[in-house]
């Protein structure tokens, strides 16, 4: 039985390594995006299944990681596979925030931008968009849903993909990358 239950899964696990390039193919990013060009992508991969696929903008003359430290312009779009309960995204939202000691002072902004989540359903493009001295937008299939002029509230809400003890360590990897 134990063999198994290991052949299934490395079948899985083999299975959701060779979809991963087919999903970043599927997700269609475009190379530009509001002057930012594309620098990387990835998909987030829970349990053997493909969650999203997630791609970074920067300004071109600069790395994904330069951007990110040097707080420059960022652009961060997400293609959901799956249909995801807005409570599950802002539960594992909220956990990752305080596991990355976020400023308590941010509480109310970010209440406001979970406020305006939905539930997500297949085939959703989520993006955020940060611009230093005019904050975040938050777009959902292409519209703005949320803005705030805070850049340090765009910093922390990118920090969940791009920081240490984010949401995912190998998806920032490769974002940063």
């Amino acid at each position: 039985m134990r063999h198994v239950v290991f052949c299934l899964m490395m079948i899985f696990s083999l299975a959701a390594q060779a979809s991963e390039a087919d999903r970043l193919r599927q997700a269609d990013f475009p190379l530009q995006s509001h002057e930012l060009a594309l620098k990387n992508q990835a998909v987030l991969t829970y349990l053997w299944a493909d969650v999203y696929t997630a791609a970074l903008y920067a300004p071109s003359d600069l790395s994904a990681k330069e951007a990110w430290s040097q707080q420059k312009a960022l652009r961060l779009t997400l293609y959901y596979f799956r249909d995801i309960d807005r409570n599950d995204v802002i539960k594992a939202a909220t956990a990752t925030l305080q596991r990355q000691q976020a400023s308590a002072r941010l509480k109310p902004e970010i209440d406001k931008l979970h406020a305006s989540f939905r539930d997500i359903r297949s085939g959703d493009r989520y993006a955020l968009d940060f611009r230093p001295g005019r904050g975040l937008n938050l777009e959902i299939n292409g519209q703005v849903v949320f803005s705030s002029g805070n850049d340090e509230l765009a910093r922390a809400y990118l920090s969940l993909w791009l920081a240490p003890n984010g949401l995912s360590e190998r998806l920032r990897t490769q974002l940063l990358n």
